[in-house]
């Protein structure tokens, strides 16, 4: 006869107080679930064949010597495995979370490709910087030599923050510029917190700023400092501002009071959850409580929106997307999540108008696809006297970022911009027009993935380095 699981039986003080009860119970789920974590994780990652060609690893925007950490991780050695780890990724914690392993590591790992299942990439690596932190194995940055140079970083994203540590380790003075009252950029007020844990992104900024790293807050430039400015304070400058600037609808009754920037929702959703005050929250206009909220757009945002309006209680959500499922950009992985929460999709739909002041329904166009665009899909066609009425009492806008002027912003003519906006810079390196002035992330690349923001934001600060090394040669001539 098998033997059979021990059961644990706990007694109960009656006079014990009800605070240290919780925290035993607490306790005893940690342990239980670290134990639970820790075999799966070994589980998954001897599922990987070593394969001779590591397409999770060539797809993946940096590198990861994802093969080395699996194994590492299937034998045990769990300190072995995070360190090969993070020698290619600043956080890998966060990209363990919201990287579309779908799309990159895990959708092109051999054994998936085989049929038998993706090896659950994303899982162990979250799993293993985890285990890192609660052991202590995540190490303060300590330079081990001070440079006079000083680096200015305008944007507290992931691109900023990643060059911030390259840069502090090199020993190299930064200070970080940001509009918003808190670091991480969409990390903190983009990214919901049931995807992204906002305790997970502050204690690599409070590494950081433990590190010696400047962080100078509520600070617009263009605003409360100029960007001459900061070139004069600074021996280089990286601009990693993100794209912020939403892109809007069109239609008769496009501007009724009800219908928002997905920023703007997500943004206030954050907030409650760092218990901040919001107006907008509460007085209703950012809050899908009772309501029937229609999302329009099919990329990862419309799935932070959609999900986020689950939580708050909506009584229906919906989510437009003009072309099929096929051919939308954003996770399938995430889609399959909002289904199963309750989220209904209307394919091949666009929104043709608004009606009421509040918004009470928006128009629905029925779509067809035709012929493939630049992109490679297939664009979207109007089907004629093919219209119905969704009702709708909240509908946040999800249709993507662009970038925002900032030639006109900061009053910088010399900074060169691209046709879309989008500052102009060498990728490999992140260099603009202007000496000593680089750019990376999102508005570089237009709106992206978090995981290319972080390699550029590596990238770019080696470059940096070599900058500054070459001036110091000169200097020295």
């Amino acid at each position: 006869m098998a033997k059979q699981p021990m059961l644990k039986f706990v007694s109960v003080d009656r006079d014990m107080p009800q605070k240290r009860m919780a925290e035993e119970r607490n306790q005893d789920f940690h342990e239980i679930y670290a134990e639970y974590a820790d075999a799966k994780a070994k589980e998954q990652a001897s599922r990987c064949s070593q394969c001779g060609v590591p397409y999770c690893q060539t797809h993946c925007p940096l590198q990861n010597n994802i093969p080395d950490w699996l194994r590492l991780t299937a034998e045990g050695r769990l300190e072995e495995a995070y360190q090969t780890s993070q020698m290619t990724n600043t956080f890998p914690e966060i990209c363990g979370r919201i990287c579309p392993q779908d799309r990159l590591c895990e959708g092109n790992c051999v054994i998936e490709q085989s049929g038998h299942g993706t090896v659950t990439i994303g899982s162990v690596e979250k799993y293993l910087t985890d285990t890192a932190w609660e052991n202590g194995w995540v190490k303060p940055i300590v330079p081990q030599h001070e440079r006079v140079e000083s680096v200015g970083i305008i944007g507290a994203g992931p691109g900023g923050l990643a060059a911030a540590d390259v840069l502090r380790r090199a020993g190299v003075q930064v200070t970080v510029y940001d509009r918003h009252d808190r670091a991480g950029g969409l990390l903190t007020y983009g990214i919901p917190g049931f995807k992204l844990e906002k305790d997970v992104v502050l204690r690599r900024v409070e590494q950081l700023a433990q590190a010696g790293v400047a962080f100078v807050m509520n600070c617009d430039v263009g605003t409360d400092i100029t960007f001459e400015e900061l070139r004069s304070k600074h021996s280089a400058l990286l601009i990693a501002t993100g794209v912020y600037k939403s892109r809007d609808l069109q239609g008769p009754g496009s501007g009724a009071q009800g219908i928002v920037r997905a920023i703007d929702y997500l943004t206030a959703s954050n907030k409650l959850n760092f218990e901040d005050t919001v107006p907008e929250f509460e007085s209703g206009e950012l809050n899908a409580e009772g309501k029937r909220v229609v999302v329009i757009g099919g990329g990862d945002t419309a799935m932070d929106c959609v999900r986020t309006a689950i939580r708050q209680g909506a009584t229906s959500v919906k989510c437009l997307y003009r072309r099929d499922r096929e051919n939308m950009p954003g996770s399938q992985r995430e889609t399959q999540n909002a289904e199963e929460e309750g989220v209904e999709f209307q394919w091949l739909s666009a929104p043709l108008a608004f009606s009421g002041d509040p918004v009470n329904s928006v128009k629905v166009q029925q779509m067809r696809l035709g012929t493939p665009d630049a992109s490679g899909r297939r664009s979207p066609e109007p089907i004629d006297g093919a219209e119905i009425d969704e009702p709708a009492d909240l509908v946040i806008k999800a249709l993507g970022f662009e970038p925002e002027d900032l030639p006109s912003l900061w009053n910088e003519g010399e900074l060169e911009v691209t046709d879309w906006g989008t500052v102009k810079a060498q990728f490999t390196t992140g260099q603009t027009s202007m000496d000593g002035v680089f750019a990376v992330g999102d508005i570089v690349r237009g709106a992206s993935l978090v995981v290319w923001a972080i390699k550029d934001g590596r990238d770019s600060a080696e470059a940096i380095l070599d900058y500054l090394n070459s001036k110091q040669a000169v200097a020295a001539e």
